[in-house]
């Protein structure tokens, strides 16, 4: 973001702020497009108009919203995983043998199957 213009930046911001408020007014249960579209345009102004006094703000703004937004990414992603390994009954760590587990059991392979590659 350092070597955005700082329009860009503002375009940037302005698309952050509508997501959290999209985001808190929806839990909140008080959303509307009516609403979400005065803010929008209201922080639109507001950060071109303000976009070249305000430069270094907008990109301590942009690296926090980053942040936070990779960080409950991360959480989702590794949550699904666990989710999706629960349901089909996978073992990573191979804890126990299961009838239903999808690994495969490294007894049955025989060493002649296995070769040196050089």
């Amino acid at each position: 973001m350092e070597l955005s213009s700082q329009r860009f930046k503002a375009i940037a911001v302005t698309a952050g702020f509508s997501l959290w408020f999209f985001i808190i007014s929806s839990a909140a249960g008080l959303f509307s497009f009516e609403a979400f579209a005065i803010f929008v345009a209201i922080t639109i102004v507001i950060t071109q108009i303000f976009a070249f006094k305000l430069s270094k703000a907008l990109d301590i703004f942009a690296i926090i919203n980053t942040k936070i937004f990779l960080g409950i990414l991360f959480v989702f992603v590794i949550s699904l995983y666990g989710i999706f390994f629960k349901v089909l009954h996978i073992d990573l760590l191979r804890l126990k043998k299961q009838s239903s587990s999808y690994w495969l059991d490294t007894d049955k392979i025989k060493q002649s199957t296995i070769f040196k590659q050089y």
